[in-house]
């Protein structure tokens, strides 16, 4: 069970991601506990594609669907806090504002772990800019030296990151594999409400399975059914064997 202590801020590239690649374990977290969920993009240039088939459209509508199925997929995940940033996608800037606004952010949270994109991901240079930029500010907001009036340096949060799209031809490992067995459904109904990108709810829907399958060849828990893989930015310290 996640602890009722952990304060987990999420940080999405584009508006779906988050569903994709770390749904459940969003879910498991907020039964439990706070998640706070930070979209950078619409996603309306590089990951809108089907809406951009239909006749006469325009970004603004682009980004007004977005919106709707960003909403409905946070809550069927549970999800309450959410901010979206609405930075341009495809190319992702990110400059010295963009970083102290995410630093202020994590300092607002003090999050316990933060959910991200992973260092590689092929054919994706948006989210390997973001997994960069999340990880100078989750650094950066320790510094006392950094200073942002009426915001103190937070603690180190643990930093985990997406398994990407492409997982062998980014060559992702998956580190750390979470059992999501009992808030898969959630992320089913979550991924469906992404009607702009319909091609991805068969894709990780397998991709759930084939996890839970590694989950339970090296757990030996046959009750793991579906499960999320994500690599670890840094080291597990502790003292003991976890």
């Amino acid at each position: 069970m996640v602890d009722k202590n952990s304060n987990l801020l999420v940080v999405s590239a584009h508006a779906a991601d988050f569903v994709w690649r770390g749904g459940g374990v969003i879910a498991k977290y907020a039964k439990h506990a706070n998640v706070s969920l930070v979209i950078l993009s619409y996603g309306a240039r590089g990951e809108s594609n089907d809406l951009w088939n239909i006749e006469g459209q325009t970004l603004e509508n682009v980004k007004e669907v977005r919106h709707g199925e960003i909403e409905k997929a946070a809550n069927h995940l549970g999800v309450k806090d959410i901010e979206i940033w609405d930075f341009q996608d495809y190319h992702m800037e990110i400059n010295a504002e963009r970083v102290e606004r995410l630093v202020k952010k994590i300092r607002e949270v003090r999050p316990t772990d933060i959910l991200t994109h992973g260092p590689r991901d092929a054919f994706n240079p948006d989210h390997e800019a973001v997994s960069k930029y999340v990880f100078d500010a989750s650094v950066l907001s320790t510094s006392n030296g950094v200073r942002i009036e009426g915001y103190p340096a937070a603690k180190q949060a643990r930093l985990f990151g997406f398994e990407p799209h492409q997982s062998e031809i980014s060559d992702f490992k998956p580190e750390v594999i979470v059992d999501i067995t009992e808030t898969y459904e959630q992320k089913a109904a979550a991924m469906n409400c992404f009607e702009a990108q319909p091609h991805l709810i068969d894709y990780y829907a397998s991709k759930a399975k084939l996890r839970g399958n590694h989950a339970r060849r090296c757990s030996g828990n046959k009750e793991y059914r579906y499960a999320e893989a994500f690599t670890r930015f840094f080291p597990y310290v502790g003292g003991e064997f976890k």
